[in-house]
């Protein structure tokens, strides 16, 4: 049996229940599960005090996540920076800016290691030994290193041509990585074969309604950084659209708790011109979400050509009269140095996507300029310094003599000028 605060799954279509095992589509309309909660026997419990009490991580909200009892794994995950963005802001327009930071997340530098805690601290609940994933390269590196520090054994699925640097932070933590050639759809395909031949737990198959909810903490994190309110505009990177969904439901839970108070919010989606199903659909006027067979776009981690929660994804946009927006890979290198010389954070590719679309949704007017925004970046750009390449300046070569130096100076070379 599962705690007194989760119970059971329930389809996200129909509403049938079942109970709370390795399980994930429903077998009368093949709708997806997700864990449902007693919200009434929460509020008995959960109240803003006793959540500023607990340690600083994702697990203050430990009622509103899908486990029995004490978490077993990642139990540092969470609680990242919202940085105020105030150089961020002028840069792209808009009167008030923040950045959900989880460049810094414990402990592989991702919104991924809150996902993977959940679901491996569900996997062990329910008696596995083998966990494993199918990833663009966040996810992988999370499974392993999560896996690796509670002794599971774990396998991690990637696309062949996955950035190097992603690669290797799979391998270091000694999972079994396999490279499968083409597309993430094609991985994910695989994936729900091997699951149902082996019986591992995929985090994000057959343990996927445990492991989607682990992105509700991005969302609390922020009301309660914000000073227990709900932003105005909230900007989320693409690539399945879950985080997004999940973002929009921790809105609404913590309304429904009453630990915020009611609010207009709207939460607008990001994604890379390469592979944008879910824009295109929002753009569109359509629930529709057409494949991208074959995605082209130096954002990986966003590259799924066929999400799982698009659908779902548009409708959390249509309900909160949000927009999506998408930018080409030159604009996602710029949103990466904007990010970086702003505000000194160094985000991946899809931390260029949020921050080049939440300009162009300011310049649009989806965003008014007069309003505030959270931009939410998902991962650290040491993963993916390839797509920089080309992109900045070799560093400038002196002898060590300061009439070398003066002469850097003085020829416009350098771009900071030391004061007289």
């Amino acid at each position: 049996m599962a705690g007194k605060f989760f119970s059971q799954l329930k389809c996200r279509e129909c509403g049938r229940t079942y109970p709370p095992k390795a399980i994930h589509v429903c077998e009368f309309d093949f709708g997806p599960l997700e864990a449902d909660y007693d919200y009434h026997a929460i509020a008995s419990v959960l109240n803003r005090k006793v959540i500023e009490s607990r340690a600083n991580s994702m697990w203050r909200y430990r009622e509103l996540l899908p486990i029995e009892g004490e978490p077993t794994v990642g139990r540092q995950v969470g609680f990242t920076p919202l940085v105020k963005a105030d150089r961020l802001a002028k840069a792209i327009g808009v009167k008030s800016c923040y950045v959900k930071n989880d460049t810094v997340n414990h402990p592989t530098l991702s919104f991924k290691d809150r996902v993977v805690a959940v679901a491996l601290s569900r996997a062990k609940e329910l008696g596995f030994k083998v966990v494993a994933c199918a990833s663009t390269g966040n996810l992988a590196n999370s499974v392993a290193a999560n896996a690796a520090s509670v002794g599971l054994e774990s396998w991690v699925l990637i696309p062949a041509d996955l950035e190097a640097n992603k690669v290797l932070n799979s391998i270091v933590y000694g999972a079994n990585v396999v490279g499968i050639e083409g597309a993430y759809d094609a991985v994910n395909r695989l994936c729900s074969e091997i699951a149902g031949k082996y019986g591992w737990g995929f985090v994000n198959v057959n343990l996927r309604p445990y492991y989607a909810e682990g992105s509700k903490t991005f969302g609390y994190e922020i009301m309660e950084q914000l000073g227990w309110r709900i932003p105005r505009h909230t900007v989320v990177c693409m690539a399945s659209g879950s985080l997004l969904t999940k973002i929009h439901k921790a809105y609404g839970e913590f309304t429904k708790l009453g630990l915020v108070g009611q609010a207009a919010f709207s939460i607008h989606g990001a994604q890379a011109t390469g592979c944008n199903p879910i824009t295109a659909a929002r753009k569109g006027g359509t629930d529709l979400i057409r494949p991208v067979p074959h995605p082209k776009t130096i954002a990986k981690s966003l590259a799924i050509g066929t999400p799982a929660d698009g659908y779902y994804a548009v409708k959390s946009m249509v309900a909160t009269r949000g927009w999506s927006e998408d930018v080409t890979d030159e604009e996602i290198v710029e949103g990466i140095r904007l990010l970086a010389e702003t505000e000194g954070i160094f985000a991946e590719t899809a931390g260029g996507v949020t921050v080049a679309c939440a300009r162009k949704l300011v310049e649009t007017g989806k965003i008014p300029k007069d309003e505030e925004v959270v931009l939410c970046v998902t991962g650290h750009g040491l993963k993916t310094v390839e797509a920089l390449t080309g992109h900045l300046s070799p560093p400038a070569k002196i002898r060590p003599s300061l009439r070398d130096f003066d002469a850097l100076l003085s020829s416009g070379l350098a771009k900071v000028h030391a004061k007289a």
